[in-house]
């Protein structure tokens, strides 16, 4: 005799795509080994911040304020915006799934390029809404016209990822405007900045200045990338002050702990010196972009931290070529690979692999 059925989730749940962490370097003796699959910020915490970690530490035993009024007060002061135009979440990643949760339905329809981030998939099946996505151009840019065109009356919520992770470029505020101009007011634009401090081209996007100007305009960033704290995830919204509420509304009690509260407030004022170390970041870059190209790849524009290679069915032999140098990076079955900017000696290892693989 059986027993009962086990009680069965909503039949979306069994839809959501996996999400794949860039995983971990192979140990390899006598050889030292990078990580450039997550795209984390190679260079360690500055020691203030580490400092208020440690002191923050100290309260372990005392939950969060929920409230995370000294951040939002810091945040406000750094941007020049309302602390009720503000929300906070658990990397942007978290903003993402609490956006598409206060905003859609089931069915409705939730736009992006592809390839662009891979949570978003994910969040969207998640809240039993539909994904459309609308491929990227052959350069690996978003192909606002297309996004535009596929608009209908089920679309509730676009998403700009701007630098475009894992492709590399970035959207003109020229190019932004054009776009928002043909979106109608109902539908939510989510402008995911995760990678802006990285920016160094002309017209970038003014984030801040194209939230004021819509009222259907979110930005979403994160303390995970140029600011280095990827293990206390920590991200936030801009966004007019009723949408913010709904993304607060929407929040996980707690979900930004006390000791990333503290991280995130002493970055921002140590920000000149952390802003310092993202120079010398997109300086590797540019040496490793130009290296590629050197040797022959066409490299999409990189306004990110990292590179993208365009490898079709040779991407698992690139990501097995590069283990075995010592660097990991982070393969797109049957696409290619995204390879963050490191250590030096990982950029140097990068650029000989490239020389002698195959094109």
């Amino acid at each position: 005799m059986t027993g009962p059925a086990t009680p069965a989730p909503r039949p979306n749940i069994g839809q959501i795509p996996p999400y794949v962490a860039g995983r971990p370097p192979t140990v390899r003796p006598g050889m030292t080994s990078y990580k450039l699959s997550s795209n984390e910020n190679p260079y360690p915490p500055l020691p203030g911040v580490v400092e208020a970690v440690q002191e923050a530490v100290g309260s372990m035993n005392r939950y969060p304020d929920m409230g995370s009024a000294a951040l939002y007060a810091a945040l406000s002061e750094r941007l020049g915006v309302p602390a009720d135009d503000l929300s906070l979440a658990t990397g942007s990643v978290g903003l993402i799934y609490q956006l598409v949760q206060a905003f859609c339905e089931p069915g409705d329809e939730v736009l992006f390029a592809w390839r662009s981030f891979e949570a978003y998939p994910i969040a969207v099946t998640a809240a039993a809404a539909t994904a459309v996505r609308v491929p990227v151009l052959a350069d690996g840019r978003h192909d606002l016209d297309a996004m535009a065109a596929a608009i209908t009356d089920r679309t509730r919520v676009v998403l700009v990822c701007t630098p475009n992770n894992p492709t590399g470029p970035a959207v003109t505020q020229a190019e932004l405007d054009a776009f928002l101009a043909q979106v109608p007011p109902h539908v939510l634009v989510v402008v995911d900045e995760a990678y802006v401090e990285f920016v160094r081209m002309d017209d970038p996007v003014d984030g801040i200045a194209t939230y004021r100007a819509h009222q259907n305009v979110v930005l979403t960033r994160t303390f995970s990338k140029a600011y280095g704290l990827a293990g206390f995830r920590v991200g936030y919204a801009v966004a007019p002050a009723p949408i913010a509420a709904a993304l607060r509304a929407v929040s996980l009690p707690f979900g930004v702990s006390t000791v990333a509260q503290a991280a995130a407030i002493a970055s921002l004022e140590r920000e000149p010196e952390l802003l310092e170390r993202v120079e010398a970041l997109v300086a590797e870059r540019t040496r490793v972009v130009e290296g590629l190209r050197a040797a022959g790849w066409e490299v999409p524009e990189a306004q990110g931290n990292f590179v993208w290679f365009e490898l079709g069915d040779r991407t698992a032999d690139f990501a097995a070529a590069a283990d075995e140098v010592g660097i990991v990076v982070r393969p797109f079955a049957g696409e290619g690979a995204r390879v963050s900017i490191g250590e030096d000696e990982a950029n140097d290892r990068l650029i000989k692999l490239a020389q002698e693989f195959p094109r």
